[in-house]
């Protein structure tokens, strides 16, 4: 009986010995397109390059220029002819009002290919890149601060008011929190004023307004150091107060949602401590919901607040912000607003990272249906 040889099946492993075939390149490429990571980076590239266009033909829509907004202000203040105060202002910028705006939008995605936000049109000379860089950690200081704050503050008693629920401390501190809430910073940032500055002079105005005692000399020593936290107080304690509600009254919501599980009920059957359940059971999983909000915050900490930093003339990014806009300073305000942009999206994906550290039960690498 003759006997058949067996074909090689070419889909077999390799003989012993041989170094197994690696996955072809294409086959790499379509697992990192496939991954949750890739697809949400992406997601968040055409975000910012959606918000980026859409800011840069809204900005253009807006009344005046910056040659028209120099031009009357030579007008007013000088007394120049229109025809002088044109001249004037035409000398110190490099804006060209009649370009085409379609020219002006290639250009400038052609510079932020290369990482060029581009100058200033309202100061001669400087870049953008310079502006944000100067003025943004004024604005990472304050307003990081306040929200590092007002987050502990809000997850740690609301976290408490919705353990020990229906107490006294729950009333008080759920009134206050659904009150302060309510209240723009702004009014909070105009009654303090009035009540603590004014009427009581617990401290003078004037003292409390920019970024840093100007006679002091800088540098990393103790009373530069002291008069930067001197003149952030009041904003901190602003940015704290006006938020800080928010994030007791989310923080109790999750801890009730929590509550109301049944691996609760199973921790306090095996008789773990109530200092186990509060921080390793309810604290942990309440708090999974308050990530992507926090993300978000942290997104928008870069923009400052323009109303607060205006009214105490705080050297941050939203201040800045506030000048480009009054006086059209288009490059300005679209670096600020990338940038704006680009710390949000960011954020969130780092949101959804850290969720699915927090929570196993949230998978980031589940694949598609082919």
């Amino acid at each position: 009986m003759t006997t058949i040889p067996a074909v090689s099946n070419p889909s077999s492993s390799a003989p012993s010995g041989e170094p197994a075939q690696s996955p072809s390149l294409w086959a790499r490429l379509r697992r990192i397109r496939r991954s949750y990571l890739f697809r949400v980076v992406m997601q968040g590239l055409l975000t910012i390059w959606a918000v980026t266009t859409l800011t840069f033909f809204m900005i253009r829509q807006m009344p005046g220029n910056p040659l028209d907004t120099k031009v009357e202000e030579f007008v007013t203040r000088r007394g120049l002819t229109y025809e002088e105060a044109y001249r004037a202002a035409a000398s110190l910028f490099s804006f060209d009002p009649d370009k085409p705006l379609i020219l002006q939008y290639f250009d400038y995605l052609g510079d932020l290919t290369h990482g060029d936000l581009g100058m200033s049109i309202t100061k001669a000379g400087v870049t953008v890149t310079s502006i944000i860089l100067h003025y943004l950690p004024w604005t990472l200081f304050c307003i990081g601060s306040a929200l590092v704050i007002s987050f502990t503050l809000g997850i740690v008693l609301g976290l408490a008011i919705g353990y020990w629920r229906g107490g006294l401390l729950d009333n008080i501190l759920t009134g206050f929190a659904s009150i302060i809430s309510g209240i723009p910073d702004y009014i909070i940032a105009l009654l303090i004023i009035l009540v603590f500055g004014v009427q009581l002079q617990w401290f003078k105005i004037g003292q409390v307004r920019g970024g840093v005692d100007p006679t002091i000399p800088a540098g990393f020593n103790a009373p530069y150091l002291l008069s930067i936290l001197q003149y952030a107080f009041l904003p901190i304690l602003i940015y704290v107060l006006s938020s800080v509600g928010s994030w007791i009254l989310a923080m109790k919501s999750s801890t009730l949602s929590a509550l109301g599980e049944d691996y609760i009920m199973v921790a306090q059957a095996r008789g773990l401590s109530q200092r186990r359940i509060l921080t390793g059971y309810v604290g942990r999983n309440a708090m999974l919901p308050l990530i992507t909000r926090l993300a978000i915050s942290v997104g928008f900490v870069v923009g400052g607040s323009i109303i607060i930093e205006q009214m105490f003339q705080y050297p941050g990014l939203g201040n800045n912000l506030y000048v480009a806009i009054s006086e059209r300073d288009y490059t300005t305000m679209q670096g600020i607003f990338l940038v704006i942009t680009s710390a949000v999206v960011f954020s969130n994906i780092f949101a959804d990272l850290a969720i699915g550290w927090l929570d196993p039960r949230v998978r980031l690498d589940k694949k598609e249906n082919p």
